[in-house]
């Protein structure tokens, strides 16, 4: 299966987890960290993979006209649902039913590492931004997806066995206060995404590699997060 029909088979878990009220990391502090690398609402932010539609609602309040887009049927829906008053549009981030030009922002919130050809993605993405426009992304750190702690321990080792530079697909289930949830994703080494985004025309403006908050520890076990990046962000601007 393609990582896009995976995510269209774990559309009800993710809704059932996405939507419960301080359970995910963006309700609990992603978005916030994000929010810093935004450029002012301008005439259209395209949210590129919005899945259920909670990051383009979050935008909506904040003042942007927003187009969502994803390819899972059910997500889709599920937006449109949520607030028929955002438009929303069935379509795959490697092929935008847009005109060239027409937006000033492309925000791609945690979708790129689940695209299958992320860097037509990231092609398309600069195609509909206007020059000057930006694309804002966050994806899993490219660290992150290709290793693991050794234990639960605050201090356990982080360990890559493969090779960071290999580039591969991964399933990872995970269980937490009563949701379970399959992610499907691709590791792929930064210089992936940067060749990528090289590539389009884009140059980089900001770079964040947000790890957990301390302040939300609430485990011993959670705190070796606070020694490697969970996410990285990035700004840039389409030249």
């Amino acid at each position: 299966m393609t990582m896009r029909e995976q995510w269209e088979d774990q559309a009800e878990p993710w809704l059932a987890w996405a939507r419960a009220p301080g359970h995910d990391s963006f309700w609990r502090h992603h978005r916030e960290q994000f929010d810093t690398l935004l450029p002012p609402p301008g005439a259209l932010t395209l949210d590129i993979g919005c899945g259920e539609g909670r990051l383009s609602r979050h935008l909506t309040s904040k003042g942007h006209r927003v187009i969502g887009v994803d390819a899972s049927p059910t997500l889709i829906a599920a937006a449109f649902a949520a607030d028929p008053a955002i438009a929303v549009v069935r379509a795959d981030a490697a092929a935008l039913p847009l005109g060239d030009g027409c937006a000033d922002l492309a925000v791609a919130f945690m979708s790129l590492q689940d695209v299958d050809a992320m860097p037509a993605a990231i092609a398309e993405a600069a195609r509909v931004l206007r020059p000057g426009g930006r694309l804002c992304m966050a994806i899993v750190h490219p660290l992150n997806s290709a290793g693991k702690f050794a234990s639960l321990a605050p201090d356990a080792p982080f360990v890559i066995q493969g090779s960071y530079l290999d580039a591969f697909t991964y399933s990872d289930p995970i269980e937490r206060d009563g949701f379970s949830m399959i992610f499907h994703s691709a590791h792929r080494p930064l210089q992936s995404y940067f060749a990528a985004l090289e590539q389009a025309g884009f140059l980089i403006e900001a770079l964040r590699e947000p790890s957990t908050p301390e302040a939300i520890i609430t485990r011993d076990s959670s705190r070796r997060w606070l020694r490697v990046p969970l996410f990285l962000h990035l700004r840039c601007l389409r030249s």
